[in-house]
């Protein structure tokens, strides 16, 4: 292979109402969309994808895509969830959009560039520029997209206001599988969790996570590496964050599943999110002028190796 072919590629896409950056080396290809600064697809040559994007997906503007990684930010889930000091940045008296709204606004490409086997992309999103509604915040924030062997994405908050700035937040991975029934989650045994389907019921996990059913749960506690054992595809998917003690396990399952937007009834067989957090234990206090970055590092490997 020549040095040329080394260098990867990187092109600005229309997707639908959407502008999209894609980005392919010699090994994978990688989809992002501008708005809300959403991974779309991930995938390695010759192998499954590794980020699901639901053959449903919308390309519109003000509306998140279903699948791969949006970014949930200031808030995670539903606000009222929140601790009250998240709360506190949004009128009590307003319907507060779920994940906290900056995966639909526009983010301004900061910088791409394609070095010998990598490529770079930096999206950012200004609270001045690009107001959330109802907002009280003011901040900065960024979002590094790394392609090398591995996908690294790496989410920065600044808070540029003069009081302390409480948050919670979400790198909301779909993780494509061969079949939902044959995938377990490895890495959170012992660890506390909220039981979100049966009132919010504090439990511990015991041994890896199987599916049988709707799963939607907040781990707290979780160390740094978490990894999909996907028996159908035989290969396992290595989950590496760090600044995260915090992660949300989801699937929808049938019932649930028939009543998603861009969603195939039969979907929720081939995805699993497992969501790189900073959600209730674990949110965030951000004293004015200072900075948090939250990073997660996705690759896979073949079952055995």
């Amino acid at each position: 292979m020549n040095s040329e072919s080394k260098v990867p590629q990187i092109e600005r896409i229309e997707m639908d109402e959407l502008a999209c950056w894609r980005l392919r080396t010699a090994d994978a290809e990688l989809l992002v969309a501008q708005q809300g600064a959403q991974v779309l697809s991930y995938q390695r040559n010759g192998e499954e994808p590794l980020i699901w994007l639901s053959e449903q997906a919308a390309f519109k503007r003000g509306q998140s895509v279903r699948g791969g990684v949006p970014v949930c930010w200031p808030w995670f889930g539903d606000l009222r969830r929140n601790p009250l000091d998240v709360q506190a940045h949004y009128p009590a008296d307003s319907e507060a959009p779920a994940h906290g709204g900056v995966r639909s606004l526009d983010w301004e490409l900061e910088s791409v560039e394609a070095l010998e086997g990598a490529a770079r992309l930096v999206l950012s999103w200004d609270s001045r520029r690009t107001p959330l509604p109802g907002w009280n915040g003011d901040a900065e924030l960024r979002l590094e997209i790394r392609l090398d062997q591995r996908l690294h994405l790496k989410l920065e908050t600044r808070n540029r206001g003069t009081a302390p700035l409480a948050l919670t937040q979400a790198l909301h991975s779909y993780f494509a599988v061969g079949d939902i029934h044959q995938a377990h989650v490895e890495g959170l045994d012992g660890c506390d969790y909220i039981e979100t389907l049966e009132g919010w019921e504090r439990r511990v996990q015991q041994g890896d996570v199987g599916f049988a059913g709707e799963t939607d749960r907040i781990y707290l506690g979780t160390p740094s590496r978490l990894a999909i054992r996907d028996q159908a595809w035989q290969r396992r998917v290595l989950i590496e964050a760090s600044d995260s003690a915090s992660a949300v396990v989801w699937n929808p399952w049938i019932d649930k599943a028939a009543r998603l937007s861009q969603f195939a009834d039969d979907a929720w067989q081939r995805m699993l999110c497992i969501e790189t957090a900073r959600v209730l234990d674990d949110a965030l206090l951000l004293q004015p002028g200072a900075s948090h970055g939250m990073a997660v590092s996705l690759w896979s490997e073949a079952l055995g190796d």
